[in-house]
């Protein structure tokens, strides 16, 4: 039986608070945060199910926020968003991680539940973009190297290098993700699911489009 969501969140004040005091390394507190804040989202998810509705697929994905106003040697606030599909519903969780704060799964750290019907999703479109914001940064590197040529003997090839590198990376590496389309208008922020790549994504999607195909059997419409 899964634990309640009370439970969770307890159990992930006393993990900051032993790292905090030093009692964990931090690969533990990083994989046991991870496992106790997923079990979180799930929980928080399954209170909006209907007796008898179980979860059948769910993906997650981490965002960094990084501020020009920050130090680089602080940790970045993480945007959380988790996905749990049923065969009813498109259930989306979304939280923000603040460094030296636990996950909690509710107003405390900005959680927002919402959801969609699966009869009421028209399609799920893949789309990309190329990182043009990474390729140009990876350019300024390596004109700024160029320009120091002399200064930078050592370390400037190096540099255009990496710049080079980055370029390379943010024109042929586009970022993808698929975007889930309703029927009444989009909602706000619209559903987008990042990380196609991995397994769980492609498991998900594929639980949005049997949950769309049900619906619209009962519905009564042609799929």
């Amino acid at each position: 039986m899964a634990e309640p969501a009370s439970d969770l969140r307890r159990q992930l004040r006393t993990l900051v608070e032993e790292r905090a005091r030093g009692d964990l390394r931090e690969r533990d507190f990083q994989r046991r945060q991870t496992e106790l804040g997923v079990a979180l989202y799930r929980a928080v998810a399954a209170e909006r199910l209907a007796p008898g509705e179980d979860i059948v697929a769910e993906h997650h994905v981490v965002h960094s926020h990084f501020r020009a106003t920050e130090s680089l040697l602080r940790d970045p606030e993480q945007a959380l968003v988790s996905f749990f599909a049923t065969a009813r519903r498109l259930i989306r969780v979304r939280g923000t991680l603040r460094p030296g704060h636990p996950v909690s799964g509710d107003d405390e750290d900005g959680t927002v539940v919402d959801e969609l019907p699966c009869d009421r999703i028209r399609q799920v479109t893949r789309r990309h973009e190329r990182r043009w914001g990474e390729a140009g940064v990876g350019l300024g590197f390596a004109l700024l190297a160029l320009l120091l040529g002399e200064a930078l003997s050592v370390t400037g090839p190096m540099l255009v290098l990496a710049g080079l590198l980055g370029v390379a990376h943010g024109l042929l590496l586009p970022t993808r993700w698929a975007e889930v389309e309703t029927l009444d208008g989009q909602p706000e922020p619209p559903f987008t699911v990042f990380g196609l790549g991995r397994r769980s994504a492609r498991t998900l999607l594929a639980a949005i489009r049997d949950g769309m195909a049900s619906g619209r059997q009962t519905s009564g419409e042609t799929p």
